[in-house]
């Protein structure tokens, strides 16, 4: 396996940072247990007289289900742990539980469900739109382009080979539109929007700014439908987070550019402004380029963070479904932080160098790790190899900087 043997390699288990209370996006009550009730539904039960240890020997922590137990890991430094034992049963359970409730996600252009567990877990649902050997139009605006369920699957892994964990898990899911979706949903704008279609297939189209009519509706066959299933972060409600404006974000207007495509000097003004002017966050910043450049991803006008850890802490990269659209074709303009700015992490630098290696090499590891996927293949093959041709790339940039 190359992918265990990447993780095995020395620059994959540098030492983390010490996790301290303060660290930590929850400080978790140890006699809090998370109990079964005798109805089937599943609720957190408090009590004065709760034991560390269980009757059944175990810790009240052992009780929590699976969800909650990654939402309790999150800390300062990483969405999860190098070596996280419980990222394989999240990722079953993602791809396998019982969705008990489905409603629409209010905002964005295209349709997304919030899929609820009997556990109280939930995961953010993104159906599928086209097929994987569907290239994006090459005259399609960036912003027009589908998101991709496929993206979204791909996305989580890769971020996870190039060590950054800054994705929630991610796994894909067969869901049956009638008894998961539409007989299930109390979302009733959402319940209006299902019908049958001509082949007899059941199909719905919901309610959002861009792709939500009939002609965009989803369809199953004649009622299975592909979709990514995302591990959701906790409540903002609970876990506050700050959206940043990228100052790297396009225009999102048909013939207008963005400062940055006009100013070759505009990196030096991005390093005088906070946060950018200190801490580690411009070079975080150019790590999410960077993966970006790799999935050939457009779309990244904001990026969030914990409020809690204020300015001294990672970026999260969601909405990744307007990656891997394309593999026959480059964009270098998303490069244009690392061109422009010339910094990289080191340890970031040798990692991507250590995935150019042949016992290493990019495609083969995704490729490893994509397979486990329910819904595997998850990218058609010339989206593997452009990976290859990108890393490439991404390395030749660093070099013209080192040489400059």
């Amino acid at each position: 396996s190359k992918l265990a043997a990447l993780f095995e390699h020395p620059l994959y288990n540098i030492p983390a940072p010490e996790v301290t209370e303060e660290d930590k996006l929850f400080i978790v009550n140890p006699m809090e247990k998370f109990s079964l009730r005798r109805s089937g539904s599943d609720e957190w039960v408090s009590s004065s007289k709760a034991e560390t240890l269980l009757p059944t020997g175990k810790t009240a922590y052992d009780t929590y289900p699976t969800w909650l137990k990654f939402h309790i890991g999150i800390n300062r430094y990483e969405l999860y742990p190098r070596r996280d034992p419980l990222l394989p049963t999240l990722l079953r359970d993602l791809a396998t539980q019982r969705i008990v409730s489905s409603v629409q996600k209010s905002g964005g252009t295209q349709l997304k469900l919030i899929m609820t567990f009997p556990n109280y877990g939930q995961a953010l649902f993104k159906p599928m739109k086209q097929t994987r050997d569907q290239e994006t139009p090459i005259d399609f605006f960036y912003f027009s382009d589908f998101e991709r369920h496929n993206a979204e699957i791909a996305a989580f892994h890769l971020d996870r080979i190039l060590d950054f964990r800054r994705i929630p898990p991610v796994s894909g899911r067969l869901v049956n539109i009638t008894k998961e979706i539409r007989d299930i949903t109390t979302d009733k704008k959402l319940a209006k929007t299902f019908f049958i279609s001509p082949a007899g297939n059941v199909c719905f189209y919901g309610e959002c700014s861009y792709y939500c009519s009939t002609e965009h509706a989803l369809c199953g066959k004649p009622d299975q439908l592909e979709g990514s299933m995302a591990a959701l972060l906790p409540d903002k409600t609970l876990a506050k987070r700050r959206s940043w404006r990228s100052p790297w974000r396009r225009s999102y207007h048909k013939s207008k550019k963005a400062e940055w495509e006009l100013n070759p000097n505009y990196c030096a003004q991005v390093q005088e402004t906070p946060p950018y002017d200190r801490g580690h966050r411009l070079l975080d910043l150019i790590d999410m380029t960077i993966l970006d450049f790799l999935m050939g991803n457009m779309d990244r006008h904001h990026y969030e963070t914990f409020e809690k850890f204020g300015n001294d802490t990672f970026l999260l990269h969601l909405d990744n479904g307007r990656g891997f659209g394309t593999h026959s074709r480059d964009e270098p303009s998303i490069l244009a932080p690392l061109q422009q700015c010339c910094s990289i992490k080191k340890s970031t630098y040798l990692r991507l160098q250590l995935l150019a290696t042949q016992p290493y090499r990019l495609s083969d590891v995704l490729r490893e790790a994509l397979a486990a996927d329910p819904l595997a293949p998850v990218l058609a093959e010339p989206h593997l190899q452009a990976l290859d041709r990108r890393l490439g790339k991404v390395l030749v940039t660093v070099r013209h900087c080192l040489a400059r």
